[in-house]
Parts: C-alpha cells; structure tokens; sequence
C-alpha cells in the first residue's frame, strides 16, 4: 500500500509556523526568517514565502522585505474584545439550549466528554492539547444551542483562543486544576438548568483566566 501523500509544502509551511506562533513558540514581536522555517522543515524558501503571505492576511505575522517577518503582537484591547464576544456567545447559547429541556442531557454529556480529554491531556502535561481541549470544550458549549450562524461565527475566535489560553497557562501550568474545576462545574449549571448561574459562572471563569492573569 503506497504512503499517504502529503499536504503541498506551502500547506505544510503554513500550519507548521502557525502552530509555532498560536503555541508561543514564536512569541509577539519575534524576528525570523523564510530560512529559518524552511531549514526546519527541509524545504525551499518558495513555499515559505506562501505560507507568510497567508499568515499576513490572518494578521498574525508583519512581512518585513529582506528580513522576514515580525510575529504580530496581541493588540491592545483584542483579548476583551475576544473575550466580550465569548461572553455573549456562550450565554446566549445556553439560554437558547435551556429553551429545549430534551436537548440538555446529550449537550452536558458532550461537554463531560471533552472535559474528561482536557484531563488526561493536563495528566499528560501536555499545555498545546489542553489550550486545543479548552477551545473545544467552549466550542461545545456555543454548538449546544443549535445556532447555526453563532456557531460558524465562533469558529472564527478559534485561533485567538488559543494564542490567549497558551499566553495565560504557560506561566501558570498550576492554574490547569483550576480550569478542570471551572469547567466541570460549568456542565453541572448548564445540567441543572441555571441560566442566570452559568453567565455568573462563565464570567468568572473568563476573567480569572484572562483578565485578573491566572489560568482558564
């Protein structure tokens, strides 16, 4: 059976820088070249240069002529945008889930299952599958409501959620505990059918992840 084949090389380019900038690997303000990416994936600079392009249209990287590029830095204000939006998200889907009690034990069963692979990925000390388990898990929260278009718009925060969650945990690796709690008891007010409860909660949680520097 012949080798699956692999992605084009710019694709490879561009998800590989992606990840090293989303993970923080290549932190805000960084200074790296089409070499640098391109040595380490054992490629010619012609898909690189693809793969910047596309990341400077994302707004993450700022191409520099002849030097490379500037990993661009959160700007100031984005992450409570990012987090205001969530915020309004997230509840309203509940709000609209609790409107169907017949739908609540499947959604809350969902999010237990992705909460129990955040655990084993924060056994693991694994901080990128917890940062990925941690957007997924909020993810299920917005799908629960079955809006279509709230859903579609959420996927657009993904990797935002991911560059601030990397930025929040990775000082604070001992904060996870507490994101699997906030979770956990996320679930247990959305099973009991409090919405008023789940907005306090939620914002809470938001704001001790991002706002006051401690872990999601």
């Amino acid at each position: 059976m012949p080798p699956p084949e692999q992605p084009p090389a710019a694709d490879r380019a561009y998800a590989v820088t992606k990840e090293l900038v989303l993970t923080g690997e290549l932190p805000g303000g960084h200074l790296f070249s089409e070499g640098d990416i391109a040595d380490r994936l054992g490629m010619s600079r012609t898909p690189v240069r693809e793969a910047f392009l596309r990341l400077e249209a994302e707004e993450l990287l700022r191409l520099i002529p002849k030097r490379g590029a500037i990993v661009v830095p959160v700007p100031p204000g984005e992450a409570d945008d990012v987090l205001d939006a969530r915020e309004a998200l997230e509840t309203a889907a509940v709000r609209r889930l609790l409107r169907q009690p017949e739908l609540v034990a499947p959604a809350v069963a969902e999010l237990r299952a992705v909460l129990e692979v955040q655990r084993g990925h924060a056994a693991a000390g694994d901080l990128r599958a917890v940062a990925e388990a941690d957007e997924a898990f909020h993810r299920a929260v917005v799908a629960a409501g079955r809006n279509a278009l709230t859903s579609r718009f959420y996927a657009t925060l993904a990797d935002r959620q991911r560059r601030m969650s990397m930025h929040a945990l990775g000082p604070n690796p001992d904060q996870v505990a507490v994101v699997l709690r906030e979770h956990a008891a996320l679930a247990d007010i959305i099973e009991a059918g409090d919405e008023a409860g789940f907005a306090d909660a939620l914002r809470a949680h938001l704001d001790g992840t991002h706002r006051a520097g401690v872990a999601r």
